[in-house]
């Protein structure tokens, strides 16, 4: 028999009336007076249930409903219609007790004392969430070690670069250890090496407390990097909702090869090879790009061509020094679903925008 999920959401919605306002003097004027209202539908009839421990990536373009939604789910905003109901409470009913069980980061947005060293911070949210020393001791010394947070614990928080802010809100917002944690666009404007920080942290308060993770992004690493489960949102609609394999399966078009040469002598041999290709059963669904002097790429139909044959065919015409096999990006299935393209997962689609 299966558990309660941690968090459910029953056609939840959430309108904002908004009025069009007229350019000029005179239609300042005239809207003083006369106004044209318009409803804003940020988020329509959207259902789906998460269960304690998953990873859950939450994605959509700008304006999609993402962050209404993060936002509802906090206790910030009142839905129009719908139900939410989220580790036991009713969010924007309860939501004194309930956000002592929840962990948020805003990527633009931080909780801590601007003006105050790290540590301080840290200590005043130890009082405020009433964690004992022994926690609080404990779960610095696990941040630290997936976060190296020691070197700047006692820096100002205005003196910190964003990398090491996002690391030092990320571990103030699960110092009272909650058992959910929502994440908007935590990786924003970070570099590579602060975002593999956060990344790793993330893997490991999963495996280690079991924390539900929501986590809304722009990067499309970050979901195949923490996430088995997907959803995509789109004008305020839930477009898809299940495993991140199962969507690449059904709409992964092609896959690339690319491979090394090994040696500028090879340059004839592959000249006869991309003419050969032209010739291949199913021209038009692949194509050859030399990226460098040694270095080329293959992009076929993985419907029509088989990445065995094709390699095959690589070793035979040319000597290569190694090989690489990639699918898709993410980014361009991802694309196509937002253009209308059906991603299947029992949720309807709505028709492109023209």
């Amino acid at each position: 028999m299966s558990s309660a999920p941690l968090i459910s959401v029953k056609n939840l919605s959430k309108h904002f009336r908004t009025f069009k306002r007229r350019e000029g003097i005179l239609g300042g004027l005239v809207n003083l007076f006369h106004r044209d209202y318009q409803t804003l539908k940020a988020v329509e009839n959207v259902n789906f249930e998460i269960a304690q421990g998953e990873m859950v990536g939450y994605i959509g373009p700008n304006g999609a409903g993402k962050s209404t939604t993060i936002k509802m789910l906090t206790g910030i905003l009142v839905p129009t219609s719908g139900e939410i109901f989220s580790n036991g409470f009713v969010p924007f009913r309860q939501r004194a007790d309930y956000v002592k069980t929840i962990g948020v980061v805003f990527g633009q947005r931080t909780q801590l004392w601007w003006d105050i060293a790290v540590i301080e911070s840290f200590k005043l949210l130890r009082r405020i969430y009433d964690v004992s020393q022994r926690d609080f001791d404990a779960r610095m010394e696990l941040f630290d070690q997936v976060l190296a947070l020691r070197d700047f614990l006692h820096t100002p928080v205005r003196k910190l670069s964003l990398g090491q802010r996002m690391r030092c809100d990320l571990a103030a917002a699960l110092l009272h250890n909650p058992p959910i944690l929502f994440l908007d666009e935590p990786t924003i404007g970070l570099d590579v090496v602060a975002k593999d920080h956060i990344r790793q942290f993330l893997k490991v308060i999963n495996a280690q407390y079991k924390t539900t993770i929501l986590l809304t992004t722009h990067d499309l690493d970050d979901i195949e990097e923490l996430c088995r489960r997907i959803m995509i949102i789109d004008r305020g609609t839930l477009l898809f909702d299940g495993p991140l394999a199962g969507l690449k399966e059904r709409l992964l078009r092609t896959k690339q090869i690319k491979f090394i040469l090994r040696d500028g002598e090879q340059a004839p041999r592959l000249a006869a090879f991309e003419k050969s290709l032209a010739a291949y059963p199913a021209n038009g669904a692949l194509r050859l790009e030399r990226l460098d002097e040694l270095t080329c790429r293959i992009i076929f139909d993985r419907k029509l061509i088989s990445s065995a044959d094709l390699i095959r065919q690589i070793l035979a015409a040319v000597e290569v020094r190694d090989f690489l096999i990639e699918d898709e990006p993410i980014e361009e299935i991802i694309k196509r679903i937002y253009a209308g393209e059906d991603p299947g997962g029992g949720i309807p689609v709505p028709a492109a925008q023209p």
